[in-house]
């Protein structure tokens, strides 16, 4: 959805006048709004979804492996204005933000897996509390969650460092599971059509997809957020529909076990690269890994991709 071309937010002004200089409130504070403006436009590209789902107990299993290769549509739009916050014990500031719609398909099925409007700010540093400047990404999932996560932007002169990721649950040390490992058969894993493309390496590092580009890089910006993030950072969480969070198993008449499938925590890493010879950024890559916890264990959902600028014809 477009904003209308006259709206613009407008930064906070004094409750009252006052004579005292000493108590005059200080000037908002403001945040970088050049943060965020390299992502300003219509991104497309592709990449890979891995989730393992739930399934009722009654059909054998607690989980399914669905496995997407996936098409994408990312557009950032900026929002006009200083977005103001009052404080209590901070006095004001004003934050820049962007407005997005992520659109994700599955590329095999030509099926439609997810949509998310969601806003990005920049915000300044804080004494009260001691936050340094930051960035956050607000998110609504359709499925029933909405996040808030909160990180650092930063930037170097070189292509981008990937770290890798991984789908074993309970975490990368821990022992894959059976439906990880394409040469098992399992009625509990995508199969046939949905799987063209897809190779071992996909399920062992999906971050293996984000391979350097062939092109060199000379500047990267990296937006690192959390919804659980260690001090100072201490911004960020996850909402669930009741259905997604569940009972506590204390609480829960029997046979009940807790969360259908609660997404406790998210951390997403953005890389926006620019090439060499091009006037502003061009690429843009992510990975993100949820944790969706169901019958006692975390199951690690990740996605990825790779995203060029649209040009578009004049």
């Amino acid at each position: 959805m477009d904003l209308d071309s006259s709206f613009a937010f407008q930064s906070t002004t004094p409750l009252m006048p006052t004579t005292s200089a000493s108590t005059a409130p200080k000037p908002p504070l403001v945040a970088d709004s050049d943060v965020l403006q390299g992502l300003v436009g219509e991104w497309e590209g592709t990449g890979l979804n891995l989730i393992w789902r739930p399934v009722q107990l009654s059909e054998g299993n607690d989980r399914f492996l669905e496995i997407n290769v996936t098409t994408e549509k990312l557009r950032f739009a900026e929002i006009p204005g200083a977005i103001p916050n009052r404080g209590l014990l901070q006095g004001d500031l004003s934050m820049a933000g962007l407005h997005y719609l992520q659109q994700v398909s599955d590329s095999n099925l030509h099926q439609g897996l997810h949509v998310e409007p969601g806003v990005w700010l920049s915000i300044p540093a804080t004494d009260d509390p001691p936050v340094p400047p930051s960035v956050a990404r607000l998110a609504s999932i359709p499925h029933g969650t909405t996040i808030v996560a909160q990180g650092m932007a930063t930037s170097t002169d070189e292509a981008p460092n990937i770290p890798s990721a991984s789908i074993t649950p309970g975490g990368p040390d821990g022992s894959p599971f059976f439906e990880q490992d394409l040469e098992n058969t399992t009625l509990f894993r995508t199969s046939g059509v949905g799987l063209t493309g897809v190779v071992q390496g996909m399920l062992d590092n999906p971050n293996i997809l984000l391979a350097p580009s062939e092109m060199k890089i000379v500047r990267t910006t990296e937006y690192h957020v959390f919804t659980s993030a260690a001090a100072p950072l201490i911004g960020g969480g996850t909402a669930n529909t009741a259905f997604l969070q569940g009972l506590p198993t204390s609480d829960a008449p029997p046979p009940a076990t807790g969360p259908n499938a609660l997404a406790a925590q998210l951390e997403s890493i953005f890389w926006l690269q620019t090439t060499e010879g091009s006037e502003r950024p061009d690429i843009l890559q992510y990975t993100q890994t949820v944790t969706l916890t169901f019958n006692g264990i975390d199951w690690p959902h990740v996605s990825v991709a790779t995203l060029h600028r649209k040009r578009h014809l004049l």
